[in-house]
């Protein structure tokens, strides 16, 4: 991490579905629930949700700009909510529940603007932003067991945030629009029956399972980078290994039950496409686990080519640490 450090902060509903799509960002050193906005010193829980010290459910996020613009925060946050609604998020409403920006300097604020009335002139929503931008206050960290509550307690966290209606928004508002029949056009038939067919290519007989040239993996259809070949590894299996994805944010996990086995899915979220699966039996230094996809749903960019392809701002993958 570099020693440049700065803080966002931002409201958006319950703080429990805002910390997960900051945390598996590069470049976000961490992620803390809490409380801000109001006058009232170290509010519990119950004070805020009362609805009376004027505070609101925040995350405040510690992140390395050059890694990850303050630019991508604000577009990850809008990402979570629905930006329209003045009187709370989905199931949760009162004032603790409203959507703020809360900016901690004057370019903070620029792009926060900026990119508010991008979004009100986008179309994407027939009523206006009605997401407050205001000027950071003190935050107060929330309760423990409100911090990391999608680790904490997942089973509940995935089943508040599909209930709430919070998971049906985003991927309806923000979810890439396929075209099948294009893609058909477009994909190889291998290409198709794996993304949008959650198919599966044979190992040892794909692209990818032993490659070992430096660069990135792409989505094959939304160009959204997934993997770094600095995270792969031969685990023996047939098909492309990987520790960990670059960012979490463009990975989602779907519960597989098909062919009498139970397994978690790895997709991609922006063109919601089949990528493969993950295992828990990867390398144990690395994290432990093992992300197995097909070659086939995925594209390889050389890391002499990135820049010109236009993924320059990946290039810090490969750079070596400094102490």
């Amino acid at each position: 991490m570099s020693s440049n450090l700065e803080k966002a902060t931002f409201a958006g509903g319950c703080f429990w579905c805002m910390v997960q799509p900051f945390d598996t960002r590069p470049g976000v050193e961490s992620v803390i629930s809490g409380y801000t906005g109001g006058d009232v010193e170290n509010p519990t829980y119950e004070q805020v949700c009362s609805n009376t010290t004027g505070h609101v459910e925040a995350v405040q996020i510690t992140f390395d700009p050059t890694i990850m613009p303050y630019e991508k925060l604000v577009e990850t946050f809008w990402q979570q909510i629905d930006p329209t609604d003045p009187g709370g998020q989905f199931n949760d409403r009162g004032e603790s529940y409203q959507t703020v920006i809360f900016y901690h300097d004057e370019t903070q604020k620029e792009i926060a603007e900026k990119s508010k009335q991008d979004l009100d002139k986008s179309g994407k929503f027939s009523k206006p932003i009605a997401t407050k931008i205001l000027p950071a206050k003190t935050f107060y960290p929330a309760e423990e067991n409100h911090q990391d509550y999608y680790k904490k307690q997942s089973f509940h966290y995935r089943l508040y945030k599909k209930g709430s209606g919070r998971e049906d928004f985003i991927n309806k508002t923000w979810g890439m629009k396929v075209d099948k029949e294009s893609l058909k056009k477009k994909l190889s038939p291998i290409q198709y029956h794996v993304t949008q067919e959650n198919g599966t290519e044979r190992p040892f007989q794909n692209e990818y399972w032993n490659n070992d040239k430096e660069g990135i993996y792409v989505d094959i259809i939304s160009g959204e980078v997934l993997f770094s070949s600095r995270d792969q590894y031969d685990a023996g299996c047939g098909w492309p290994s990987f520790t960990k994805p670059v960012d979490g944010y463009q990975v989602t996990e779907k519960l597989d039950q098909s062919h009498g086995m139970i397994r978690t899915e790895i997709r991609s979220r922006k063109s919601d496409s089949h990528l493969g699966h993950v295992f828990e039996d990867g390398p144990r230094e690395a994290g432990g686990l093992r992300y197995c996809m097909n070659s086939a749903a995925m594209k390889f960019i050389p890391k002499e080519e990135m820049e010109e392809k236009g993924y320059a701002e990946y290039l810090y993958l490969f750079q070596e640490k400094t102490k």
